[in-house]
């Protein structure tokens, strides 16, 4: 409920969470509350950890503070992300969410890496744990504000897709169970004399190493490059083959330049008898309409297939078989014909299963495995084959 409203104050009549201007505005609301539930959780534990001398709190304490500071790089994250395009950088700046995530992340990391030491000192020189009921309940309640507040992220991350805001969610849903072990450790404490306080400690860094390693992995990959989500590819090919004379596609590339700043590529086959004109009125009006769907700049690259002559229909109907049979193979597409009398060319492409490939066949046998294949049935062609890796 609180979150509904905190929502409804920043979008007001505006559901589109995919505008830029909107998303910036859901990503301010995030990093705003997060300083402030953040900050005060820091207050409390840290409080409670100098009163009760226990590490493994004040472990708790800082990473509150960590991602308070995490909350600022947010908002910065943001605000510089959605700076408009420009001649350095003529894609926009989208990819400075990423960075900003991968900033959180490393903060993550930094707070584990100092508590390991901590705890280990502690386990080393043991000192003894005040318990008291008041800060007791005070880190109990706390576990309260953590759970709300990776809820909150978690459902702003989904609303605007937003890598940044889903990894803050990851991280306060980590905090909620170190907490709560924070909590049962100093609970344990008021009936043994064992440094339970400094393994606690060691246990939550682990778990907040643990934490900022996802996070760091999470935040990367997009921007190295990771494959496009299955249910884009799925609505992308689906889509172009919806219009009329688009036989077949192939050759989908899709570039990530942030959240809400996709390009696509696609092939598009087509009959080569079809006047131009017609056609070109098609593929644009394709790659108009998706691209407005699908919240991406698409291009669409026509692929004119030959006529379907008997010589050629037969042709293809003997590759199709030796290549059916072959696991690593899953499709052909671009077949053609070219040369006369008795040496010809046939021109196509197959795409094949990249992780297989590697391991069972090179390319060159690959080929060569089609060629003679298909020399035995008829002598006179020539295999020329262009592999496609899908991964």
């Amino acid at each position: 409920m609180l979150t509904n409203f905190l929502l409804k104050k920043v979008v007001k009549d505006n559901t589109d969470f995919k505008d830029r201007h909107m998303r910036r505005q859901v990503g301010y609301l995030s990093g705003v509350i997060g300083i402030i539930v953040n900050f005060l959780l820091f207050l409390i534990k840290l409080s409670v950890g100098l009163l009760a001398s226990s590490v493994a709190i004040l472990a708790d304490a800082f990473n509150n503070l960590s991602d308070a500071a995490s909350s600022v790089i947010t908002i910065i994250g943001f605000k510089l992300s959605n700076k408009p395009a420009d001649k350095e950088h003529p894609y926009g700046h989208g990819r400075i969410e990423y960075i900003s995530a991968l900033v959180i992340a490393f903060l993550v990391m930094l707070v584990g890496f100092q508590f390991v030491k901590t705890s280990i000192n502690r386990i080393l020189n043991p000192e003894p744990i005040t318990f008291k009921w008041i800060p007791f309940i005070l880190l109990f309640v706390s576990i309260f504000f953590k759970l709300w507040l990776a809820l909150f992220n978690k459902k702003l991350g989904y609303k605007i897709d937003s890598a940044s805001l889903k990894a803050t969610a990851t991280d306060a849903m980590g905090d909620v169970f170190t907490t709560s072990v924070v909590v049962i450790s100093f609970f344990a404490a008021r009936f043994t004399a064992f440094p339970i306080d400094g393994y606690i400690g060691c246990i939550v860094a682990v778990i907040i190493l643990y934490a900022g390693f996802n996070l760091i992995r999470d935040t990367v990959n997009p921007l190295i490059g990771e494959a496009p989500d299955k249910e884009l590819v799925e609505e992308l090919t689906t889509g172009v083959l919806s219009y009329d004379y688009i036989t077949g596609v192939h050759d989908l590339i899709v570039h990530n330049y942030g959240p809400s700043r996709t390009m696509a590529s696609i092939h598009a086959e087509i009959p080569a008898d079809i006047p131009i004109m017609t056609i070109h009125e098609i593929i644009d009006k394709a790659e108009r309409e998706l691209s407005e769907k699908l919240q991406l700049h698409l291009v669409i690259h026509m692929d004119p297939i030959c006529i379907i002559s008997e010589e050629v229909a037969k042709v293809k109907n003997e590759i199709s078989k030796i290549i059916k049979y072959n696991p690593l193979i899953k499709s052909m597409h671009d077949f053609r014909v070219i040369g006369e009398g008795d040496n010809k060319n046939l021109i196509f492409d197959i795409v094949v299963d990249a992780y297989k490939l590697e391991k069972i066949i090179s390319e060159e046998k690959l080929k060569l495995s089609i060629n003679e294949a298909v020399k035995e049935i008829n002598p006179k062609y020539q295999c020329i084959i262009t592999i496609d890796k899908e991964y």
